[in-house]
């Protein structure tokens, strides 16, 4: 019997995007793609790029060349479908701290012109997701800052987009409110929304995201998943565990360059901690008749690889001109 192949649909496909402010080339024939129900995150020094990318893919400014597409629309050549499939939460919050939180969203359903009752039900249902139904009535004057992230996500969410742009979301949050924000995210995802992110957290986009981009100079210098980047740089090891002292002698001497703890019985080998590395290592050690009571893999985190690949001396100064403008009530008209 056939079977069928399993087709993954991208709600983001971007190809030779470019941008330039001033003369200042900002993003530099991006290529890039996202499939639908994942969460991509976007790294990079200030200045790299990303604010740029996030405001061309929500049809806030125009690239310079290239194409972008969301959810199968074109942002430059058919910018209100992809208006319609799409919220963004920009890096400044755009709730109105003179309105109550149920105001905020009431506004946000008249801009995404949803009928009464059924903005009724939805505001209803955001302010119990996001547990803000205890401050609903309340001035977002008088709401903490993590309430007002939330509340600007929700807002974000009224007309129940597919593909969501989150632009560094938990600037400035303690930590509690970062954590809250990372499962609101996760439940998103778990019901089927596709999220873009930029983040400065590292812990962040190893916590959340599916694939990582790292953009520096308008360059995207490195994709992919945050393991497959980590075992890009140097600094991984396999930890192994020995019940004694004389499998750990006969291991060190097998394995050169290694560091071992007398101590704690352990060895550590230098390797990019890979399948293809990790078999090779057991296959060695079978083979010598050495046994390990256990291993354990340690890669480099994310701030390795962030400082590994961003650490050129800057060849510009690559101001980022759109990170000020927050978009996300012009979305809805």
């Amino acid at each position: 019997m056939a079977t069928s192949a399993i087709t993954i649909t991208e709600a983001i496909t971007i190809t030779g995007l470019s941008k330039s402010f001033g003369g200042t080339l900002v993003l530099d024939r991006i290529d890039l793609e996202v499939p639908e129900g994942t969460v991509f995150a976007l790294l990079g020094p200030n200045g790299a790029g990303k604010t740029t990318m996030v405001n061309i893919l929500s049809t806030l400014i125009r690239a310079d060349g290239g194409e972008a597409r969301v959810s199968g629309h074109d942002v430059t050549q058919d910018p209100d479908s992809v208006r319609s499939v799409i919220g963004l939460t920009g890096q400044f919050s755009a709730v109105d701290n003179l309105l109550t939180g149920t105001e905020n969203l009431r506004l946000m359903a008249d801009l995404n012109h949803l009928r009464r009752s059924d903005a009724r039900s939805r505001i209803v249902d955001l302010l119990a997701q996001f547990d803000l139904i205890d401050a609903a009535a309340k001035p977002v004057e008088t709401y903490s800052g993590g309430m007002k992230r939330r509340l600007d996500l929700a807002m974000t969410l009224v007309g129940s987009p597919r593909v969501v742009f989150l632009d560094e979301p938990t600037t400035g949050l303690d930590p509690r409110s970062r954590r809250t924000m990372w499962q609101i995210i996760r439940s998103l995802v778990a019901n089927g929304v596709t999220i873009f992110l930029t983040t400065q957290y590292l812990d962040e986009a190893d916590q959340l995201a599916d694939r990582v981009g790292v953009l520096d100079h308008g360059r995207l210098i490195a994709e992919g998943t945050p393991d497959e980047l980590k075992r890009r740089v140097p600094g991984g090891n396999i930890l192994l565990q020995f019940g004694d002292l004389a499998g750990l002698d006969a291991a060190a001497r097998m394995l050169g360059g290694s560091t071992r703890n007398d101590d704690g019985l352990t060895l550590q080998v230098p390797s990019d901690a890979g399948i293809r590395s990790l078999r090779g290592l057991l296959d060695q050690l079978d083979r010598g008749s050495i046994e390990i009571e256990g291993l354990s893999i340690h890669l480099p985190d994310l701030d390795d690889v962030f400082l590994a690949l961003t650490g050129q001396p800057d060849r510009a100064t690559t101001p980022d001109h759109a990170g000020s403008f927050d978009g996300t009530k012009e979305l809805a008209r």
